[in-house]
């Protein structure tokens, strides 16, 4: 019986040193010396200009959006395929979220059916780097500047990333991120924004503060946000900003490793663009059909191996239901699973996974 989780976050001692620093130094709340380290090392990894902390990724897009004047009666075009805080964060704002197809192979939004969703009230597109996967930036970016169109990248899955050379975060007009004890690099709870223009970055800074004046204590000018990251969640993002590319190589060997034991199964992996670098937060494969998916799913889990099933589409639940069809992001949600890709995984887990995915095939 093996024990094997879909996730679990890579910790070593230098988090401990960090946090314990916190603690004797007693700032462990929303000030601090790692909450600026933390901003600057993350901006200079990715080659970013600024970047703020924030207290987690939904709130990095709620910030992102109402910071860049997206509001009522305005549109934000994004995928329906994607976690649902992406889709929040629009409504939190109070424009309306419109909804685009996945591509077949990549399974992020499909730029070719951006164009026909752009209306009067667009104001802006939301791409999301599914499971680390660029999105098509080239296609995107032409269609933003050929409408004049505000370009945000929900980058929570993507941290390490690359789209011809460049690291995701570095296209959008500003891009959040997501530091949730699942991510490629965590903080426990946590997230950032990020973007080259200084302005839009101090005033995130401000609003996630209360909007609390420079010039007079305890004077708020506008409405805003308790949405700070504290000095403790800081020190455990720096320490894990440290040992990024030990964590990226883990993650691009699991990847490496799953193809090879997995090859001669009737099996099909998400594909990346030409020039582009996945930084496989999540290896996820598509089954033959919704059935397939469902049945691997509990023959791994009655063997230990934690699973978890693509996203659902927005326009299929809760507030964003409608009657609109997507078939291929339907297709996808419904065929598709994420395979444990934790960077401790060693190239023996990944052999022992395949060999129960092997004994699943043979009993069918």
């Amino acid at each position: 019986m093996l024990n094997i989780p879909v996730y679990k976050p890579f910790l070593c001692d230098l988090e401990e040193k960090y946090v314990n620093e916190c603690i004797k130094s007693n700032w462990i709340s929303s000030r601090g010396k790692f909450i600026s380290k933390f901003e600057e090392s993350f901006s200079n990894y990715l080659g970013i200009k600024h970047s703020t902390t924030v207290s987690n990724g939904t709130v990095a897009l709620h910030l992102a959006l109402h910071t860049l004047g997206i509001g009522p009666n305005d549109e934000v075009i994004l995928p329906t395929l994607t976690y649902v805080a992406t889709a929040n964060s629009v409504a939190y704002v109070g424009a309306k979220p419109v909804f685009v197809d996945s591509d077949r192979d990549t399974w992020n939004i499909n730029p070719e059916k951006i164009i026909s969703k752009i209306t009067k009230n667009t104001k802006a597109i939301l791409v999301v780097h599914l499971y680390g996967n660029p999105c098509s930036m080239d296609k995107i970016m032409e269609i933003c500047e050929k409408y004049k169109l505000l370009l945000i990248e929900d980058s929570a899955e993507s941290f390490g990333s690359k789209y011809k050379g460049v690291y995701m975060g570095n296209f959008g007009n500003i891009s959040t991120f997501s530091f949730f004890g699942n991510k490629t690099i965590t903080t426990g709870e946590g997230g950032m924004v990020s973007s080259s223009n200084k302005e839009l970055v101090n005033r995130v800074a401000y609003l996630k503060s209360q909007a609390v004046s420079k010039e007079k204590e305890y004077w708020h000018d506008e409405l805003g946000f308790n949405y700070r990251m504290t000095n403790i969640c800081s020190a455990i993002g720096l320490a894990q900003l440290e040992k990024a590319d030990i964590i990226l190589q883990k993650k691009q060997k699991i990847s490496m490793w799953y193809q090879k034991f997995l090859k001669d199964f009737d099996i099909t992996f998400q594909k990346s663009e030409k020039d582009c670098v996945n930084s496989f937060w999540m290896v996820s494969i598509l089954m033959k059909n919704e059935k397939d998916r469902d049945n691997i799913r509990e023959y791994l889990k009655a063997r230990g191996v934690e699973t978890r099933p693509l996203f659902t589409p927005m326009h299929t639940m809760g507030t964003f239901k409608s009657n609109e069809t997507f078939p291929i992001a339907e297709s996808l949600a419904a065929k598709g699973l994420n395979l444990p890709s934790y960077p401790d995984l060693k190239e023996e887990d990944i052999f022992s996974i395949s060999e129960v995915i092997k004994k699943y095939f043979e009993s069918i």
